[in-house]
């Protein structure tokens, strides 16, 4: 593991949800290809008619290979079984787990802005909101050198544009968006636990992991969610006082998929 620095970048303009481009990619890879081999198969796919090949290339280098093929790609092995088991919703909230990953301002926005404004009753972020957040963010040296004026705003509107592709803030151009309502699907939830233990972490830091603020959830919300989860089957919950102990009926995160699938 390193303990290099992450910083905030731009990467976020070369693509924002992608939810639609997603899915055909997923479709079309395999985890047999490496990422030259399957930026060829996708050019020549014939699914991407009006994207030119310079566009098609900066979609799967800068956009679906960090936030997917990390980890020996099982991401995109684990997405690619599920995305035809889940609904839109859902499936897009996974990718939005991902792309949060890859994108630290990205996450930080949504935590720090999006649902503190959520909890306050805001009914609307706008770019001004956004730039409000970047400009303090290169004052706090998040940035590996400092923004211009234009790059501020145009990293603002990747923000809440990426937002509203994943459904946390209304569609369309615009400069103010509505705050929709946002609630973790079941599944995701299940999904996300046992990413997280399968990762390593023990049971409290699961609990207590900042994955979670992304949807908004709070450590008591997580151990709601986690025995509504033991209702279903995918865990088992043991609560004395102030000590949580979690049963882990399956062992790796492709048998979990497989009951997500199945489900």
């Amino acid at each position: 593991m390193t303990n290099k620095k992450r910083v905030y970048t731009t990467q976020l303009g070369a693509g924002l949800g992608l939810i639609e481009e997603t899915k055909l990619l997923l479709e079309i890879w395999q985890p047999s290809m490496d990422q030259a081999s399957f930026y060829q198969e996708v050019l020549h796919s014939g699914r991407f008619p009006n994207v030119s090949a310079r566009r098609l290339r900066n979609i799967v280098v800068e956009c679906f290979a960090p936030r997917y093929l990390i980890n020996n790609r099982l991401p995109a092995t684990l997405l690619k079984k599920l995305a035809h088991a889940l609904t839109s919703q859902e499936l897009a909230q996974l990718l939005f787990l991902y792309t949060c990953r890859a994108h630290l301002i990205l996450a930080d926005f949504v935590r720090h802005v999006y649902w503190e404004r959520y909890a306050a009753g805001h009914e609307t972020i706008s770019n001004i909101d956004a730039e409000t957040f970047v400009l303090q963010a290169v004052c706090d040296g998040k940035t590996q050198k400092p923004w211009s004026e234009s790059i501020v705003k145009n990293v603002s509107s990747y923000l809440t544009g990426c937002c509203a592709d994943y459904g946390l803030l209304e569609k369309g151009r615009k400069s103010m968006r509505k705050i929709l309502p946002y609630r973790l699907g079941s599944k995701v939830a299940a999904y996300l636990t046992y990413d997280l233990h399968c990762a390593g972490l023990g049971d409290n830091s699961v609990l207590g992991h900042t994955d979670w603020e992304l949807f908004g959830l709070a450590r008591t919300d997580v151990l709601d969610e986690l025995k509504h989860l033991a209702l279903q089957g995918y865990v088992i919950v043991q609560v004395a006082g102030d000590v949580v102990r979690i049963g882990w009926p399956y062992t790796s995160m492709e048998e979990v998929a497989d009951v997500i699938a199945q489900s």
